[in-house]
């Protein structure tokens, strides 16, 4: 068929598709890609009466046969329709919040009150001549038609409109504000204030900046915002009574760490744009090496190195100077530098299935209580860490003792018997490990560990509780047979 062997975009043969996956064996080039990314950002689909009319065609167009066009079908109609709901519930929150007057997230509030993103006789600011409305506003992707109602004068974004225009942002925000936090929830709620404080603030944007990096500086001050409320700082870890955790010096506790589930991550459609969502800057090894920067120097970083806006951009962003911000990055680069592994895994096809078959292993050893299995498939100086809690080992000894009296059916601290469901976090493998405790006949989550893997040993493993199970796609229980 043509449309396999032609780039969509362009009309040009696609080159050989080996080692190519997604979107990247459809276009011939990244730019192809990100000229049809554009294309349909500004499809008349954009607009809530548009979806729901895409929405219509889409369940005309089901049909059962061949079983794979259906999937693909359901799958499409499924992602329309979740679009939709994101959008309903933007819009439900801004109309239920739009008439209160927003308070300072702390006293003092780093960031500025919503009004004063543009001050009256400034330009840009309500009523001068530079004065934008949304409805005017373009996206990165070029231009896209007025989303608002107009009454006939200049139209003012409704709560639909302005759900429409911030949605497609949502899940590059969650993954920033994940980044700036360290925590996955406290990044939920942080994108719903930042949605919330570009709704209080709409009527004072002035468009001279794309709707991306407007939303990248709100969800900044709202995340400096937080930092300044909790004063959240990395500890060391302290040694507990009774508990050898190895000999080695003990490791950060950021207490606050949170995994983040690759399902989540903005897709290429999404956010074309690589290094936001690359695997380097979400390893958890990353995510708790940055929170030891200061705040300020923590965001200039991410703006800069991460997102890659310019320092002017950062400095507009965080109210600094261009010298400033170049000077809070030179700072930060190096402490970053010394808070990260020395040896970094470069990850090719057959480092993936390498990784993969560890964590099979690593599995199988759990769940046939094999100790021996178990511990040969760890490096000698791993580490083990378990945020928020206070337990931590270093080096293989330590570990393996701390396993043994769990794993040991004789142990009067048997734990019970295990399975695992495989699953990924921050671009890494990781296993939802659930127990069956002795006399009872199901399988109850018990714990997410995350691995980093270098070569076929484990060096890290970093457990955490299992409440954001579902956020994994991850059930709370199994059933006691398979």
């Amino acid at each position: 068929m043509v449309a396999d062997t032609v780039c969509p975009s362009c009309g040009k043969p696609l080159p050989g598709r080996a080692g190519r996956t997604g979107r990247s064996s459809v276009y011939c080039s990244a730019a192809c890609r990100q000229k049809a990314y554009r294309d349909r950002r500004a499809a008349p689909a954009d607009t809530v009466s548009g979806l729901i009319d895409a929405i219509g065609r889409q369940v005309e167009d089901l049909v059962p046969q061949p079983p794979s066009v259906f999937y693909s079908g359901v799958n499409a109609l499924a992602s329309s329709v979740g679009r939709l709901r994101r959008i309903a519930r933007v819009a439900r929150d801004s109309a239920t919040d739009g008439s209160v007057t927003p308070a300072a997230v702390t006293e003092p509030a780093v960031s500025p009150p919503p009004s004063s993103y543009a001050s009256p006789g400034d330009p840009g600011a309500p009523g001068s001549p530079d004065s934008v409305t949304l409805d005017r506003v373009t996206p990165d992707s070029g231009p896209r038609e007025a989303l608002a109602h107009d009454s006939g004068a200049e139209s003012v974004l409704d709560e639909s409109g302005f759900a429409v225009l911030v949605e497609p942002y949502r899940r590059e925000l969650r993954v920033h504000c994940y980044r700036m936090s360290g925590s996955y929830d406290d990044a939920e709620d942080l994108v719903q204030e930042t949605f919330l404080r570009a709704w209080r603030a709409r009527e004072g944007y002035a468009g001279k900046a794309s709707v991306r990096t407007w939303l990248h500086r709100i969800a900044t001050n709202a995340c400096l915002d937080l930092q300044r409320r909790t004063a959240r700082r990395p500890q060391r870890y302290e040694p507990l009574p009774g508990m050898n955790h190895g000999s080695a010096e003990p490791p950060a506790r950021v207490t606050w760490l949170q995994p983040y589930p690759d399902e989540d991550l903005p897709s290429a459609e999404e956010q074309p744009d690589a290094l936001a969502v690359s695997r380097e800057t979400l390893e958890l090894v990353f995510l708790a090496a940055i929170q030891h920067l200061p705040a300020r120097q923590r965001a200039v970083l991410v703006l800069r190195d991460v997102l890659g806006l310019s320092a002017a951009e950062t400095a507009e962003a965080l109210e600094m100077t261009v010298a400033s911000v170049n000077s809070a990055l030179q700072r930060a680069r190096p402490t970053l530098r010394d808070r990260l592994p020395r040896r970094r895994t470069e990850w090719t096809a057959e480092t993936d299935a390498r990784e993969r078959e560890v964590l099979r292993r690593y599995m199988a050893a759990a769940e046939s209580l094999d100790l021996t299995l178990f511990t040969g498939l760890l490096s000698e100086d791993i580490a083990l860490t378990m945020p928020p809690n206070p337990f931590w080992f270093v080096g293989r000894e330590a570990i393996t003792e701390f396993l043994r009296i769990s794993l040991d059916p004789a142990s009067p601290m048997f734990l019970g018997h295990w399975r695992h469901l495989p699953a990924r976090a921050n671009g890494q493998l990781a296993a939802g490990g659930y127990v069956r405790r002795p006399g009872t006949t199901v399988y109850r989550a018990q714990v997410l560990d995350v691995l980093r893997i270098e070569g076929d040993r484990i060096v890290e493993i970093t457990s955490f509780e299992p409440h954001l199970f579902p956020a994994f796609g991850l059930p709370l229980r199994l059933p006691a047979d398979r």
